[in-house]
């Protein structure tokens, strides 16, 4: 099913571009105007300069971002900064992290997984699931660097199973005795490591290992659909040619579902338009959820709220329970919904998730209109949540448990897609380790 092709990667030259550490960025996605600036500033062959390029005065269909990207491109290849590898290769990656909310002192998770190109299918062929909605606005951006660049300069992150490990042990067993191309600790102390896999005997191993497996989509729902759309347009502009180009492929970072080293965070929700009471909310949700009160004072509020997030977990094990706070309560509660109302076995896959219960039988009821629901911030932090309903940032926040991996392959092979805000996947690649530039 997954056609996946080692490919000759474009990496950065240290002695000419600079320490790997200070050439990636973040995924583009979640860099903001500060973040953008900085990386700017850090260092002039960051990758910022390519992916995510800054908009200035004066800007045109003849002179923009997009086209500045597609110039410094062109003049990194050239000087040696960017090089291409002689040779087709599969890249194998490793992070090794601390997960968020955990002891920074505490046991270390490795997400493992290998990059390679992967030949793009239509969704709906069994080859490769979404899970996710895409937005228009985003995908006109990604086609307009595309057109300008020809290149994948960030992989999408995807996931297929192979409970043996077979793959990435093939691949781990290589890396053992070779350095790692590139090792770092990146900015927030994640130790990033990559390997330059080029044995032949080895890659089409790994190629005929994963074509029998489907594919899904773990982030990068937009840059899927748009190389979709920059397939569609290269073959337009080409006519007829024979055989597969390179347009006929994108970029991918491929991670076993049983990783022990994935994680899946939830994404909480922060309301910040007016809620009823803290009695009114009870008695609003008395009937569907069965209740439990965790009041704190000032002295005790970090010992109560550590209760009330291991309570939400420990009981989410077994059915769908939220977590609730409001601005000027002292109180946190726990809501686990009663059996009578929790979805029959044999409803769908999206209907079951704990996050598609929470929009339906708690967010609806606090936030009734569609303005009060687009005012709604979200974050991956227990924390940070809490912190911003008690310090007014918001009028309340809703916490729920992870989405698991198995319930977003169910959700995806069923053809479904998650609700909005349902999953984030982590830790996140880095923009730059290695890129695919199709052309030029």
């Amino acid at each position: 099913m997954a056609q996946i092709f080692p490919f000759r990667g474009t990496l950065y030259d240290p002695t000419i571009a600079g320490a790997a550490r200070d050439v990636v960025a973040p995924p583009y996605d979640i860099i903001d105007a500060a973040g953008q600036k900085a990386l700017y500033d850090r260092n002039p062959h960051n990758v910022i300069r390519l992916e995510l390029s800054m908009e200035q005065p004066g800007d045109g269909p003849g002179n923009n971002r997009y086209t500045r990207a597609g110039a410094t491109l062109m003049q990194w290849m050239q000087s040696g900064a960017l090089k291409r590898d002689g040779q087709p290769t599969i890249y194998y990656h490793t992070i090794e992290y601390v997960p968020p909310g955990a002891d920074p002192n505490g046991p270390r998770k490795t997400l493992r997984g290998f990059l390679a190109t992967f030949k793009l299918e239509e969704f709906g062929t069994g080859a490769i699931y979404p899970h996710e909605n895409t937005r228009a606005a985003a995908k006109t951006d990604r086609l307009n660097l595309m057109e300008a660049c020809r290149s994948n300069f960030s992989p999408i992150w995807s996931l297929y199973s192979d409970p043996q490990d077979a793959i990435l042990s093939a691949l781990a067993q290589v890396a053992k005795t070779t350095p790692p191309r590139i090792a770092f600790r990146d900015d927030v102390g994640f130790e990033q490591r990559l390997w330059a896999v080029s044995d032949p005997a080895v890659t089409q191993s790994v190629v005929s290992l994963m074509a029998s497996k489907p594919i899904f989509i773990a982030d990068g729902h937009h840059r899927y659909e748009t190389a979709l759309n920059y397939q569609k347009l290269r073959r337009q502009q080409a006519g007829h040619v024979s055989g597969l180009q390179p347009y006929d492929s994108v970029l991918m970072l491929f991670t076993p579902i049983e990783d022990p080293g994935l994680t899946v965070l939830p994404t909480h929700r922060v309301t910040t338009t007016p809620l009823p009471s803290f009695d009114q909310v009870k008695a609003l949700f008395a009937d569907t959820f069965d209740l439990r009160e965790f009041p704190f004072t000032p002295q005790d509020q970090s010992a109560v709220r550590a209760q009330f997030i291991d309570a939400m977990r420990t009981q989410g094990r077994s059915a769908p329970v939220f977590g609730l706070a409001l601005n000027g309560r002292n109180a946190y509660l726990t809501l686990a919904l009663k059996a009578a109302h929790r979805p029959p076995s044999s409803a769908s896959p999206r209907t079951k998730l704990d996050v598609s219960l929470l929009q339906q039988l708690v967010v609806a009821k606090l936030c009734p209109t569609q303005q009060a629901q687009e005012a709604i911030l979200y974050t991956k932090d227990d924390h940070e949540a809490l912190d911003w309903a008690a310090k007014g940032t918001g009028t309340g926040a809703l916490l729920l448990n992870a989405t698991k991996v198995s319930e977003v392959k169910d959700v995806a092979t069923a053809g479904e897609r998650m609700p909005h805000k349902s999953t984030y996947f982590f830790p996140k690649p880095l923009t730059g380790l290695v890129m695919n530039v199709m052309e030029g």
